[in-house]
């Protein structure tokens, strides 16, 4: 029987929360299914930003996991494909998602994450690590206004993340979708996890007592937005 396939879509404030409660780093782990399992971090939006490598280490070592950190801007593994494909789970960090993708596709990693994802390894991440699974997303890679950006289309529609704590976010992406620009999708507040099982939309979980999650429309030439509530996550 086909192990189910795992997106965890968050928001912000992945590895960042100032409060430190772990909620969206252990439902992500348990997504594995497994008490130890191999957790594999890929900081490229960040540039391999090494404060950030800690932050992942000390989180989800803490949780019981074994840890590992996929490097591309320090020396590479010989055999990626074997290397990415040996983890239970690979969870995404922020930072320059087009940027990101860019050096994804360089060296056929976009490719294999479709193999783990085929494969059930759990995937997810935050902010850039967010909307990279869907159709395309809403970011500020590029300097100025906030853009559309084609992603790798796991996850149908589109995505915007930092819905709360960025006040640019929200208008553009309705205004987007209301001119047809962006396809129909989804938006997190930081703290927010959108989880998606076998492609389909399996509800919203959230660290913080007020974040919610959003599913965004269009309707004529208007944005209809319905607010999700989400389960609310007990501390780790």
């Amino acid at each position: 029987m086909a192990q189910p396939r795992h997106i965890l879509a968050m928001g912000g404030a992945f590895l960042a929360d100032p409060d430190n409660n772990f909620a969206l780093e252990r439902y992500f782990r348990d997504l594995t299914g497994k008490a130890a399992p191999k957790v594999l971090f890929v900081p490229t939006a960040s540039g391999d930003n090494e404060p950030y490598q800690l932050r992942f280490f000390q989180a989800f070592a803490r949780l019981g996991c074994q840890p590992a950190v996929l490097p591309f801007f320090k020396r590479t593994p010989r055999d990626l494909e074997a290397f990415v494909l040996s983890h239970d789970a690979i969870a995404v960090g922020g930072g320059n998602t087009r940027t990101m993708l860019a050096v994804w596709r360089d060296w056929g990693l976009d490719a294999m994450l479709r193999k783990a994802h085929e494969a059930g390894i759990v995937l997810g991440g935050s902010s850039a690590g967010s909307i990279c699974w869907f159709e395309d997303g809403i970011t500020d890679s590029i300097a100025g206004p906030l853009t559309l950006l084609p992603c790798l289309g796991m996850v149908a529609g589109s995505n915007c993340p930092h819905y709360d704590s960025e006040k640019d976010r929200r208008p553009v992406f309705q205004a987007m979708i209301a001119s047809g620009a962006a396809r129909d999708g989804y938006a997190a507040d930081d703290g927010t996890g959108l989880h998606f099982v076998d492609g389909a939309f399996a509800g919203a979980v959230a660290s913080r007592p007020a974040s919610m999650a959003w599913r965004v429309r269009r309707e004529g030439t208007a944005a209809v937005e319905e607010a999700i509530e989400p389960r609310r996550l007990a501390p780790a």
